[in-house]
């Protein structure tokens, strides 16, 4: 008889991921009231992020490590508790300095949650991981959609602290629930040498050539992602007039509902011609950095608002292409008893990388204008799509059959 599916688990997990991105963009919502009301500068604004998305990098090798070490159960609640607190504690920011402290113990505290969570539900569903896992990642749309749709209203409504009181309490009560709802994970006895599994991750990371030139288009990726994340919200407010509700909309609904359609038909189609040599899927990724890029840069040069949402729309179809292949291309050239190291490791990479983006539009903010700086993201897929074709072409068949032999002769 089939094991029943654990519904109420996979919709904690749910409720508990989509607020991980929701606490992530409403602060980028709101961005425009919050410039106002506190009278920050676009450089100050585009700090705040920069420091929020360095914390996620700098913490999230760490997450890894101490996901193994404790409880998996204990991880993923006080995860939620420290980013739910520190976003509505968010709303009593009255400067600068505390937008900053907050928002870097909202990063640093979010970066527990995934490696954890992942864990938790591969142990959890077993038999229906790649059906849990789906459910799981439609979290991730939804809460960068909703909480521009909402948090956009909510801000513009009933001001912009509003919006971070709401979304840290709803956690907070997230937190509670999920303490007595939430079945522990596994406790595993750690191995010998286990503190320093992360070190050998970014040692093999730098010895193997596709790996790393796959890290590198990962960290394109990342810049684009970031810097898009941030601006956009306030580009469309101010290039297009529109309200803070219908620029948060705007700015994450087209993007994200196609990114969903290029994930899903790049993921089947990719399988299907891995099963012939699995260079494929770079060149899936590489097909979606160079298709993505002329949309950035409409994006950013278009002067008609539904020419923009076309950009949005395509940008986000070859934003999934991309990220169809991002692990699968990974685990591919490196031993699979490394994988969880060497993917904390690239993840790190990319966004101390991607952390620069939010203050470098900033910079092109007031240099050539937010449309001039946007486009010019464009530059970064088309880079990433050459370190790619570069690894598919001259490295990547000497990496992928990755042996124990090579890895314990590091």
């Amino acid at each position: 008889m089939p094991e029943k599916f654990k519904w109420e688990t996979i919709i904690l997990f749910w409720l508990c991921f989509f607020f991980n991105q929701a606490d992530r963009q409403i602060f980028n919502v709101a961005l425009p009231l919050i410039k106002e009301d506190l009278e920050l500068t676009d450089v100050q604004l585009g700090l705040i992020s920069s420091i929020f998305i360095v914390c996620i990098g700098v913490f999230v090798p760490l997450a890894g490590y101490v996901g193994d070490l404790f409880n998996k159960k204990t991880v993923v609640v006080f995860s939620l508790l420290i980013w739910s607190a520190a976003t509505f504690l968010t709303g009593f920011s009255t400067g600068f300095l505390a937008l900053v402290i907050l928002r870097a113990v909202v990063g640093g505290s979010e970066a527990f949650y995934a490696p954890a969570a992942n864990a938790l539900i591969g142990e959890k569903y077993k038999n229906t991981l790649g059906f849990a896992m789906s459910i799981h990642q439609t979290a991730l749309y939804l809460g960068i959609i909703l909480s521009g749709v909402v948090g956009g209203y909510i801000a513009e409504t009933y001001g912009w602290k509003s919006i971070f009181y709401l979304f840290g309490g709803i956690g907070i009560f997230l937190f509670v629930l999920m303490c007595y709802r939430l079945e522990p994970g596994k406790t595993h006895e750690r191995e010998p040498g286990s503190r320093v599994v992360f070190f050998d991750g970014l040692r093999i990371l730098c010895k193997n050539r596709s790996a790393l030139l796959m890290t590198f288009a990962f960290s394109c990726m990342v810049f684009v992602n970031v810097g898009y994340l941030t601006w956009t919200p306030l580009f469309l407010h101010e290039k297009f007039a529109q309200s803070i509700t219908e620029a948060g909309f705007s700015s994450m609904f087209y993007h994200h509902f196609f990114a969903f359609f290029g994930v899903m038909l790049a993921g089947r189609l990719s399988d299907r011609f891995a099963r012939r040599n699995s260079v494929y899927r770079l060149y899936f990724q590489a097909l979606g950095l160079l298709l993505g890029a002329p949309f950035i840069f409409l994006i950013g040069m278009s002067e008609n608002i539904y020419l923009v949402y076309f950009g949005l729309s395509m940008f986000g179809l070859f934003r999934g292409v991309y990220d169809s292949n991002i692990y699968a291309s990974l685990y591919s050239v490196i031993d699979e008893r490394v994988h969880s190291s060497v993917a904390a490791a690239m993840i790190m990479f990319a966004y101390i990388f991607g952390s620069l983006a939010p203050i470098a539009l900033a910079t092109l903010k007031g240099a050539v204008g937010l449309s001039m700086g946007i486009s010019s993201l464009s530059v970064l897929y088309l880079c990433g799509c050459v370190l790619l074709w570069i690894a598919a072409q001259f490295t990547y068949q000497k990496n992928v059959l990755y042996s124990k032999q090579a890895y314990l002769a590091q």
